[in-house]
């Protein structure tokens, strides 16, 4: 029984040197999978840094050439995530080529919302978590337009999504379903979308993606790198390649420098806690015994959710 109990505070210490988990969508440069919208949420005062390859295939029309873009992305609040994106113009497209310019000279700049609704098990066991965001949803160019049909506004959309995880014995799959609206005449994104994302236990820095979004199909994966670095590859259309780099950290400062000791003593109580427990079904697997005492040492020291 000891040796197990080691290996519980073992893997109790692995989840607690992994925080992020979720990644940024590589077109958009917020919270979802590859493509397509999710409901899930980077935890508070989360900041990423992140710049792609984007496939001409995975881009709206205008973009008839591979390119690139690159973001700041900051969760403000546990439930608002905001995001600033800029995808980068070819001179010749631009029509700069005759006044000597060429290459990548200039960019198209967006900003992206999202907002939690509903937290995940929130009212009751299997609510999903939802959130309604927008990206690219403004165009100052015409005395200003909301959600317009051509010229600026490349990446319009609208969207409501969901996301539910659900436990397949030690496994955790998520699935998540989303509406997605434009009013775009040349990229529409209207209708249906879904998703799974999956974290296998045995290597949870390992987050695999297969997602429709509305109108392609796409496979991926998320490695994460030194407990701060996305790598994040895509194939659009399962043979068009995209992928990229996220840096994500979380501010400190003062609340949170106090809040990094608060941690640091909570993991301390929850090693104890995991050497102290018991396993009370000897028919689960190891997987399952070690998600139970982490559970059970977060509820007796009583762990908000966020721990």
């Amino acid at each position: 029984m000891y040796t197990v109990n080691l290996k519980r505070i073992f893997i109790v210490s692995l989840f607690i040197a992994i925080p992020f988990m979720l990644s940024a969508q590589l077109t958009y440069g917020t919270t979802g999978l590859l493509h397509a919208p999710s409901a899930e949420m980077q935890k508070d005062k989360t900041v990423m840094l992140g710049a792609n390859f984007m496939n001409k295939e995975i881009t709206p029309p205008t973009w008839y050439y591979h390119t690139y873009n690159y973001y700041l992305n900051v969760t403000i609040l546990p439930w608002m995530e905001v995001a600033y994106t800029c995808t980068l113009f070819k001179a010749e497209a631009l029509g700069l080529k005759p006044y000597g310019y060429s290459g990548f000279t200039n960019q198209d700049r967006y900003f992206s919302l999202r907002l939690r609704a509903l937290k995940e098990g929130q009212f009751w066991k299997y609510m999903p978590a939802v959130v309604v965001g927008t990206s690219d949803p403004f165009t100052s160019s015409g005395n200003g337009v909301v959600a317009p049909t051509e010229g600026n506004g490349y990446f319009s959309r609208f969207y409501i999504a969901a996301t539910r995880h659900v436990q397949l014995g030690r496994e955790t799959v998520g699935v998540h379903l989303s509406y997605l609206y434009n009013k775009r005449i040349e990229y529409k994104l209207n209708g249906i979308a879904a998703g799974i994302s999956y974290n296998p236990s045995f290597h949870p820095q390992l987050r695999l993606i297969a997602e429709y979004d509305s109108k392609d199909f796409a496979l991926g994966a998320t490695y994460l790198l030194f407990n701060h670095l996305h790598a994040q590859v895509e194939l659009q259309r399962m043979k068009y390649f995209t992928g990229g780099l996220t840096f994500q950290f979380r501010l400190s400062g003062k609340d949170g420098m106090k809040k990094q000791k608060r941690n640091n003593e909570d993991n301390r109580g929850v090693a104890i806690y995991a050497r102290k427990s018991r396993i009370t079904n000897k028919g689960d697997s190891i997987g399952v015994q070690f998600k139970q005492c982490a559970e059970y040492a977060k509820r007796e020291l009583q762990l908000n959710d966020d721990y």
